[in-house]
C-alpha cells in the first residue's frame, strides 16, 4: 500500500445493534480523552482499588480476585482456564453455541481433556445432561459453560448449573460477556467461581478490556498449583502483585491507562443507573422490539423461557439474502446488525440492544430501517407495522 496520502481515521457515525461492540457512551469517550498518567502513579492506583470495588458490585460479589484483564473478553476467558486447569485435568465443558466450542479449545491447549455436554444451538444448556456427565465422570474437576450464548441469543440456568457442579466437587467456570450488565449476574449467590466478561457489550465501553472474578476456593486452587501457567502474561499469581490491594504495587506490564479510565467510568454509569434498573431498562426494550419484529412476521429462534433480551436471534425471511440486508442497513442507514455464527449462518440476523445502545429511540429506527429494506426487496413480510406495534408496547 502506497502510505503517501494516507491521513488520519476518522469513523462513520453507526448505530451499532449487532453482538457487539454496543454504542459507546459519550462520557466513556470523555473519560478516554482525559490526561494519561503513569500505571503506578499513586492518582491511578487509587482509581484501580475504585475499578475493583465497582467490579465487584457489577459482578455481584465480594471475592478479592476480582481485576480488568487489559485484553479483550477472549483473554479473560484464556485467564481462566490457564490458571485453573493443569495438563491431565479432566473439565466437562456445555456447548450450545459458537463460545462453548472456544471453551473446549482452551481446555484442550492446556493439555487437559474436555468432555462434552451437547445441546440445540438455540436452546439453554440442559441441566440432567450436565448431571448426567458429572456423574459419569466423577474425576472432573471443572465444568465450563456459557451463561449468556452471543451466538445465540440464549441464558443458561447458572445457579442450577453451578449448583450441580459443587455437589460433584467441581470448580465453574462462566462466560458472561452479553450477560453482565444486561441480565442478572449473582455471582457469590449462584456460587461461579471463575466469572469473566468483556468491557464492549451491556457495559457500553470499548473493547478491549475483560473484567475477572475468581472465588476463594478458585484463587487456592491457582495457588497451589504444581505447573506453571503456560502464559506468562495472563498469570493471576503474577498478575495480582500488580492489582493487590496494598498501595505498593509491583510492575507486571504496562496497563493499558486510557482504556481504564473508560471502563471505570461506564462502571460508575452502571452504579449511577443501578443494576436492576439497568436489567429492567433492557427486558423493556427488548419487549418493544419483540412486538415490532413478530408484527412484521419475523420470529425468535429462542424460546421465550430462556430468551436473552439484549441479543435477539432472529430468523432470517425465505428467499431473503440476509448478507444484501445488512449491506444495505449499513449503507443507506449506517445501521449494524450482526450475522449468524457456525450452523446459524445465512439463518438469522443477531440484533443487540446492549447498555448505551439499549434505548427505544434505537428499537424504532431499527424497525423502521428493517421494515424499509425487507420491502424494497419484495421480502414476505407485514410492511408498516412493525413500529406502532412496538410503539404500543413501549408506551
Amino acid at each position: 500500500m502506497d502510505i503517501t496520502n494516507i491521513t488520519s481515521f476518522v469513523p462513520p457515525i453507526r448505530t451499532l445493534m449487532g453482538p457487539g461492540p454496543s454504542d459507546v457512551h459519550p462520557r466513556i469517550l470523555a473519560a478516554m480523552a482525559r490526561p494519561t498518567i503513569g500505571h503506578l502513579d499513586p492518582r491511578f492506583v487509587d482509581m484501580m482499588d475504585e475499578l475493583k470495588a465497582l467490579l465487584q458490585y457489577a459482578f455481584g460479589t465480594n471475592n478479592e480476585l476480582t481485576i480488568p484483564v487489559s485484553a479483550p473478553g477472549s483473554a479473560g476467558m484464556e485467564t481462566c482456564f490457564v490458571n485453573l486447569v493443569q495438563p491431565g485435568d479432566k473439565v466437562i465443558v456445555c456447548q450450545n453455541g459458537v463460545f462453548g466450542g472456544r471453551m473446549k479449545e482452551n481446555v484442550e491447549r492446556c493439555g487437559a481433556t474436555a468432555i462434552m455436554v451437547e445441546d440445540t444451538w438455540g436452546t439453554a444448556v440442559d441441566p440432567q445432561k450436565l448431571e448426567d456427565a458429572l456423574k459419569s465422570h466423577p474425576d472432573a474437576g471443572l465444568v465450563a459453560f456459557v451463561h449468556a450464548e452471543t451466538s445465540t441469543g440464549a441464558q443458561s440456568d447458572a445457579k442450577t448449573l453451578c449448583q450441580l457442579a459443587h455437589q460433584y466437587d467441581c470448580l465453574t467456570i462462566v462466560d458472561t460477556v452479553t450477560s453482565l450488565g444486561g441480565t442478572p449476574v449473582r455471582t457469590d449467590e449462584w456460587g461461579m467461581d471463575a466469572v469473566y466478561s468483556g468491557s464492549q457489550k451491556c457495559l457500553s465501553c470499548t473493547p478491549g478490556l475483560s473484567p475477572v472474578t475468581f472465588s476463594e476456593r478458585a484463587a487456592a486452587r491457582i495457588k497451589s498449583r504444581n505447573t506453571k501457567v503456560q502464559s506468562w502474561f495472563l498469570d493471576l499469581n503474577l498478575v495480582m502483585a500488580y492489582w493487590g490491594g496494598s498501595q505498593k504495587r509491583s510492575y507486571h506490564h504496562t496497563a493499558p491507562v486510557n482504556p481504564l479510565y473508560g471502563l471505570h467510568e461506564a462502571l460508575v454509569i452502571l452504579k449511577e443507573e443501578g443494576l436492576e434498573n439497568s436489567w429492567a431498562r433492557h427486558q423493556r426494550n427488548h419487549l418493544a422490539l419483540r412486538a415490532g419484529l413478530e408484527a412484521m412476521g419475523l420470529s425468535f429462534i429462542v424460546h421465550e423461557s430462556y430468551r436473552l433480551p439484549q441479543l435477539n436471534a432472529v430468523t432470517v425471511p425465505t428467499g431473503v439474502d440476509e448478507a444484501a440486508v445488512r449491506q444495505r442497513l449499513l449503507q443507506d442507514f449506517s445501521l449494524e446488525i450482526g450475522a449468524g455464527l457456525g450452523s446459524l449462518a445465512g439463518k438469522v440476523w443477531r440484533i443487540g440492544l446492549m447498555g448505551y445502545a439499549s434505548n427505544i429511540k434505537n428499537v424504532m429506527y431499527c424497525l423502521g430501517a428493517l421494515d424499509t429494506v425487507l420491502s424494497a426487496m419484495k421480502a414476505p413480510i407485514n410492511a408498516g407495522q412493525a413500529m406502532a406495534a412496538a410503539q404500543r408496547v413501549a408506551s
